[in-house]
């Protein structure tokens, strides 16, 4: 499983002509199941996102989670994440999860996300969404529960 996590002032996610849905500072995840991924993986990134030391102390060192702050998130499912753009000129999806799957591992994620009491905002799965963001920092982290990196 892999995430894109970025440090937000804002962001919000409109799902088709809905309104937008906002998050206050934060961070902003998306997230991407890979075809060899399971229960575990969704338990291991959700707590890295939960226990990422990413936000400044008073010193200005990262040394506060965005449970420590009581953040909000952003959580967005993106298949995409597992492109291959080795061979060729147009990514190759295959490493990505099967949507059955993918839908419930993404779940999965957010259960274990939800048990924080932090406010969590989606997107709709499989469904063509904006995302908008206002980075703080900016900091972005990628995460890969195979620590392929």
């Amino acid at each position: 499983m892999r995430a894109v996590i970025q440090r937000v002032s804002r962001g919000w996610v409109r799902v088709e002509d809905e309104e937008m849905r906002p998050i206050n500072a934060g961070l902003v995840v998306l997230i991407g199941v890979g075809k060899d991924d399971d229960q575990s993986d969704a338990c291991y990134i959700a707590d890295k996102i939960l226990n990422l030391r990413i936000f400044p102390n008073k010193e200005g060192k990262f040394d506060l989670s965005i449970t420590d702050l009581g953040g909000d998130l952003l959580v967005v499912s993106q298949f995409t994440l597992y492109g291959d753009c080795r061979k060729g000129r147009r990514p190759s999806f295959t490493d990505a999860a099967a949507p059955e799957n993918a839908l419930l591992l993404f779940e999965k994620v957010l259960e274990c996300l939800r048990t924080s009491g932090l406010n969590i905002v989606t997107g709709e799965f499989q469904t063509m969404m904006e995302v908008g963001i206002v980075n703080d920092g900016p900091v972005t982290i990628l995460l890969d529960s195979k620590k392929a990196f």
